[in-house]
């Protein structure tokens, strides 16, 4: 599975029904290429298409349990694999990289929450 592909089905994951258009902006896609994604995904049973209770005319792409399924299992694969690569590092460099994590960490989550907020100089226009 390409890093696009997980990226939007993970994406349809946490975001819930959306949007095809909002989902291509969201990856940075044009709307052709999440168009073919979505059938594809759709194809393979890892997402499906339903009607927006607001407004009949339009599709919401949502995730599947086969997609959930598949998400989980690259997530434990994952996970193995770091687990395996941190086993190999001596205890004295496991016990560095965890102490910087334990300062990085709470950085880097201020710094996203803070970039999902408007800044005190925006005056909403966008300029």
């Amino acid at each position: 599975m390409s890093l696009t592909t997980a990226s939007t089905l993970a994406r349809v994951e946490r975001e819930g029904p959306i949007r095809l258009t909002a989902l291509a902006v969201a990856e940075g896609v044009a709307q052709p290429s999440m168009t073919q994604l979505v059938q594809r995904l759709e194809r393979d049973g890892l997402v499906a298409r339903m009607s927006d209770p607001e407004d009949r005319r339009v599709a919401l792409v949502t995730i599947t349990e086969t997609g959930r399924g598949v998400l989980a299992e690259r997530g434990q694969a994952r996970h193995a694999r770091l687990a395996g690569l941190l086993a190999a590092l001596p205890t004295e460099e496991r016990e560095a990289l965890g102490s910087a994590m334990r300062t990085a960490l709470p950085i880097v989550r201020r710094l996203i929450h803070a970039a999902g907020q408007p800044s005190a100089t925006d005056d909403g226009t966008g300029s």
